[in-house]
Formats: structure tokens, C-alpha cells, sequence
């Protein structure tokens, strides 16, 4: 067994954590308390070429592997949530075009999304449908050579910087999941509105994207009618470990703080770092970042080398790391003691950014659910 990155991995790991230390962790300060995309984070990505990890050779990309958005996504979340974030969107955004677009539709969106110079949206989750993803109400009806769009979406990222939306609704509400469909929608589409705004635990372009009449082309359509189900799971199946490195990438953030914190940190003559307390939340906290990269490359790479389905491993990984990053944060700002929920202070942030992540994209509950019908299917045979 091979636990190293190839030389060209390494390289990537080394160029995403040299952008993340000298140029976007300065920025998170702010960036991360925002509700706007910031375009000096967007810039920095773009001339990185760092979106171009998320698309295809053949549309201005460095083509798709999970372990090279895995190091990337870790690299940025470590140093900068929103830059984490804005990656990660334009890859959730642009990824059900790659699956189910025809080739117009893969030339006419993609090259923008992988050089930075538009940024994409994934709109799935409604008021009344979250993890039942067919309790959606969002509809679509045919009319002539046009869609009309009727609905609400919520906690929509990047909604109002977001220059294409992939959005979910319903053509055949009758069949529930399988009357889903998905389409692109251009902002300033007439009837689609981006104005309705979220303000949530940790400050980020989120919102209510409304569609109210809204008339699209029959050519928006991804794939067809009734694909729509199949095209999102296939989204977050392949973006589910992505979501453990991200996380990863904040438990090291939380780690490093805990460390130089105690290092620095005197109570009774003596660094807090000399306490046996200490000693055991960071050998927990160590040993418990070392166990959720492992789950997350595993499944990473068991991806990259052409397993037709990770789904047992990537809801593992999602699953451990999500809930790491939640117990690393809460410890290292036990350690910071009171200065850890002063405003201003990295912990602080960090422990506000790392919640949402055991909700959003399958819940740790769905994922339980799916790792045990995964084991039991494998029992039966």
C-alpha cells in the first residue's frame, strides 16, 4: 500500500497551500465574515488555475480526479472558508453539465467556470425539501420551445455572484423523484430573482433564489426529462468526500491554533501545553485528523482508479470527518478557554464555519442510513 501523493499531486498540494498561506489566509479574516463573494478571493483562485481542477481537458480544464479536488478543497478551507467554498460551488455548479450536458451546453459553460471568469450555483435544496429531495415544488412546464420555471429555492451558495445556476424542478410532479429534471439558468433571466438573502452561523453568499414565471430555453434542459434525480446524486456522490477534506482542512486550522495557543498560553508557571489535560485532547485531536485522511483519500482515490461506486466509502468519509472537525474545533477552543469565543479570534470562526458542514450535502444521519443499506446490500449479495 501507497499512503504518498504522486510528484504531481505533491506539487499540487505544495502550490494550493503556498496561494492558501501567503494570499488568501490574510483575507479570511474579512472574507469569512461576509456575505458576499469577495472578487480578490475569486481572482487569486482564477489566476491559480485552480478552477480548472473541477472540468474536463477537453473545456479548459485539468480534467477531473477526486484526490486533486480532495487537496485543493483541504489547502483552501484550511486558510480561507469562502475560497474553500467558491471552489467548491463552481464544481457543484458546472459538475451535472459534465455529466448530462450536450456538447453545446458543455462549450458554452464550462470554459468560463474553469477559467474563473464566471462562477456557478447548485440549487437543489427548496423550503419544504431538503433531504427528501422529492418533496420538491419547484415545477417546470413545457410550453412551446420554452420551460417555464414556478418555485423557491433555499440556502442556495454563491446566490446573486453565481453567473449560472443548475437548477432542479419538477416536469412531471405526478412521479415525484423520478419527474425531476435539472436545467441552467442564466442570471438576469427575466422571473428569476436573486435577491432573497440568508444570514446564517457563518457569514457567506447564501439566499432564496425565486423563480416566478420564468421562461428558459428548451436547450437548457441537462440530459432529459426525468433525469434530474439521477444527474444531483451523481453530483454529490462524487463531491461527498470532497466535503471530509474540506473539513479537514479546518480541524488542521483548529489543530494549529490549539497548538500554538497552549504553547503560548501560561496557567500556574506552566505553558498549558505542559498540562496532562492538554496533552490529551491534542494526541486525540492528532490521531483523529490522521484517521479521517485516511477514510477520505481512500475514497478519493478508489474513485480516481475507476471503481464504478464509492458510495460505502464516501459516506464513511463525509461521515467521520464531518463529525472530527465538529469535536477538534469544540477542543481547541476549550483550550483557548475564554479568549476562544471572543470575536476576532481564528477559533472562533473556525468553530462557526465547521457546523454547517454535518448538514449540508447529506446529513450525518442520511449518511448513517446510507452506510448501513450499503453493508446490508453487500450481506445479501
Amino acid at each position: 500500500m501507497d499512503f504518498n501523493f504522486t510528484p504531481e499531486e505533491e506539487a499540487l498540494r505544495r502550490q494550493a497551500r503556498k496561494v492558501a498561506v501567503e494570499e488568501l489566509e490574510p483575507l479570511a479574516p474579512e472574507a469569512d465574515e461576509s456575505y458576499e463573494v469577495t472578487p480578490q478571493v475569486t481572482q487569486i483562485l482564477a489566476r491559480e488555475g485552480l478552477f480548472r481542477y473541477i472540468a474536463p481537458e477537453e473545456y479548459g480544464g485539468h480534467g477531473i480526479r477526486v484526490t486533486n479536488i480532495c487537496i485543493v478543497r483541504e489547502e483552501l478551507a484550511r486558510a480561507c472558508a469562502q475560497a474553500d467554498t467558491t471552489f467548491a460551488m463552481n464544481g457543484l455548479g458546472s459538475y451535472p453539465t459534465v455529466l448530462a450536458g450536450s456538447e453545446e451546453q458543455k462549450r458554452r459553460y464550462l470554459p468560463p467556470l474553469a477559467s474563473g471568469e464566471k462562477l456557478g450555483s447548485f440549487a437543489l435544496t427548496e423550503p419544504d425539501g431538503g433531504s427528501d429531495v422529492a418533496a420538491m415544488k419547484t415545477i417546470a412546464v413545457r410550453d412551446g420551445d420554452s420551460y417555464v420555471l414556478n418555485g423557491m429555492k433555499r440556502f442556495v451558495s454563491q446566490t446573486g455572484a453565481a453567473h449560472t445556476y443548475t437548477v432542479f424542478a419538477k416536469t412531471d410532479p405526478s412521479a415525484r423523484s423520478r419527474g425531476i429534471s435539472a436545467f441552467v439558468v442564466e442570471e438576469g433571466t427575466p422571473g428569476f430573482s436573486t435577491d432573497r438573502r440568508l444570514r446564517v452561523l457563518a457569514p457567506h453568499a447564501i439566499g432564496e433564489p425565486l423563480f416566478e414565471d420564468c421562461r428558459i430555453p428548451v436547450s437548457n434542459l441537462l440530459g432529459k426529462e426525468g433525469d434530474g434525480m439521477k444527474i444531483a446524486l451523481s453530483t454529490l456522490d462524487m463531491f461527498r468526500t470532497t466535503v471530509g477534506a474540506a473539513v479537514l482542512g479546518l480541524a488542521l486550522a483548529a489543530y494549529d491554533e490549539a497548538i500554538s495557543y497552549s504553547q503560548h498560553r501560561f496557567a500556574f508557571s506552566q505553558p498549558l501545553a505542559e498540562f496532562q489535560a492538554t496533552q490529551f485532547k491534542i494526541a486525540d485531536m492528532a490521531t483523529s485528523i490522521d484517521a479521517a485522511r485516511l477514510l477520505i483519500y481512500r475514497a478519493a482515490w478508489l474513485k480516481d482508479q475507476g471503481q464504478d461506486r464509492v458510495i460505502l466509502e464516501a459516506s464513511m468519509a463525509k461521515l467521520f470527518a464531518t463529525e472530527m472537525a465538529q469535536k477538534v474545533a469544540d477542543d481547541s477552543l476549550q483550550i483557548h478557554g475564554g479568549m476562544g469565543v471572543v470575536k476576532g479570534m481564528a477559533i472562533e470562526r473556525i468553530f462557526r464555519e465547521v457546523r454547517a458542514a454535518r448538514i449540508y450535502e447529506g446529513t450525518s444521519e442520511i449518511q448513517r442510513i446510507t452506510i448501513s443499506r450499503e453493508i446490508l446490500k453487500r450481506v445479501r449479495g
